[in-house]
């Protein structure tokens, strides 16, 4: 791989080779240090064989005294592309000002890379960037990452640390996120843990205050589990802060109305596609006409950044703007399809209802149509943690 590469740059060429004694040839390449290489015979006195172009005129002078008859067949390589596109000004100019383009768009910032973010949004940290100066079409040694850091953080308060670093034309921003410290929890203010729902209790893990409720004892909303008020004897009441887990089996009843018809859109007509070029902030629009979308229309941007082999952005965007007439529509789904809808969306509800604690143990649905809509109920059974926290609300609780 790496003899083809210096080949094609310093050029070879392609000889065919006819004499009598083919062997000669061969001992005069030897002899006067011809390099050649890609020999195939056609027959006993005739063979092709590829050189250099600096080989091929030590070989014309060294054969001349023999009887070989040496053909040019093809050559290939840099040198040979030059000399063809040698009077091709248009071509060359071309070429120039493409490499004077491409150096100095290398001198600025035409795209964002954005990592390390998770909360903060992208826009939110670009836009703080903006304010600064640095946006779409700065220049890339410009960029002070000091200035910037004691600018944009202050911007950005969720940013902890903030680094931007300019490849070429693209600038890569590199944010770490703050970590903020948990909630401090109150454990001087005197609470009790209450039960959330009914059920069937399974596991309690009092840490703080006295348990009023042990495993297989059913309980229901607003009951005692873990109080926060103690009587030892001796001291009187002491009030705690009550702190615990309880854990229950809980049964649950969800229901939802999925329509059975829905309302669509369907084309009317033929779409009209229109074509733009961005350059940096600029837009270079192909079409007359302007870019608002009429009533009846669905309007389609779809974005394609120009990139050279490797991956090398350039500062350059086509944007396809695609126009479909349509008109509103409606369609009669079958039951199954309605019910998958309603279960799915029951089940999104309940984990979401119950967090990342609770766990769905038996699930079972039923569903009936009422006119245009079909009425999805959902039974489970989970296992959950039921207790919450609750301040004491009287002080005629402590004498309770």
């Amino acid at each position: 791989m790496y003899n083809q590469i210096v080949n094609y740059i310093q050029g070879n060429v392609l000889l065919s080779v006819e004499s009598a004694y083919p062997e000669r040839v061969m001992n005069l390449c030897s002899a006067h240090g011809i390099p050649f290489w890609d020999v195939r015979w056609i027959d006993g006195v005739h063979f092709t064989m590829r050189t250099t172009r600096r080989g091929e005129r030590r070989l014309r002078r060294a054969a001349a005294q023999t009887d070989a008859e040496i053909r040019r067949l093809r050559q290939q390589g840099i040198p040979v592309l030059a000399l063809r596109f040698r009077r091709r000004y248009v071509l060359l100019a071309g070429l120039a000002v493409f490499a004077a383009l491409f150096w100095a768009g290398n001198l600025f910032v035409w795209d964002f890379e954005v990592t390390g973010n998770d909360t903060v949004p992208t826009e939110t940290i670009l836009r703080a960037l903006e304010k600064e100066g640095v946006t779409v079409g700065c220049r890339g040694l410009s960029v002070d990452q000091e200035r910037l850091r004691n600018h944009v953080l202050l911007e950005l308060p969720d940013i902890s640390w903030l680094a931007v670093n300019v490849k070429g034309c693209v600038a890569h921003v590199q944010v770490v996120e703050r970590l903020r410290p948990p909630e401090i929890v109150q454990d001087r203010e005197p609470t009790n843990v209450v039960a959330a729902r009914d059920g069937l209790v399974t596991k309690v893990e009092a840490l703080d205050g006295r348990a009023e409720v042990m495993m297989g004892s059913t309980v229901t909303c607003g009951q005692l589990l873990i109080s926060g008020v103690a009587d030892d004897g001796t001291s009187g009441v002491r009030l705690m802060h009550g702190m615990g887990r309880v854990w229950a089996r809980t049964w649950r009843e969800l229901s939802v109305l999925v329509p059975l018809r829905t309302e669509g859109k369907g084309s009317r007509g033929r779409s009209v596609t229109h074509v733009a070029l961005d350059f940096g902030k600029h837009r270079i629009k192909f079409y007359g006409k302007g870019s608002v979308t009429p009533a009846d229309c669905d309007k389609i941007i779809r974005y394609k950044a120009w990139t050279l082999p490797g991956g090398f952005r350039l500062p350059v965007t086509t944007v396809t703007e695609r126009w479909m007439p349509c008109d509103p529509a409606s369609a009669e789904r079958s039951k199954d399809q309605a019910q998958q809808e309603g279960e799915e969306l029951l089940l999104r509800q309940l984990e979401q209802d119950m967090g990342e604690d609770g766990s769905i143990t038996e699930t079972r649905f039923a569903s009936a149509r009422q006119g245009d809509y079909l009425l999805v109920t959902l039974k489970a059974e989970c296992l959950e943690q039921i207790g919450v926290s609750v301040p004491l609300e009287t002080p005629q609780m402590i004498n309770q």
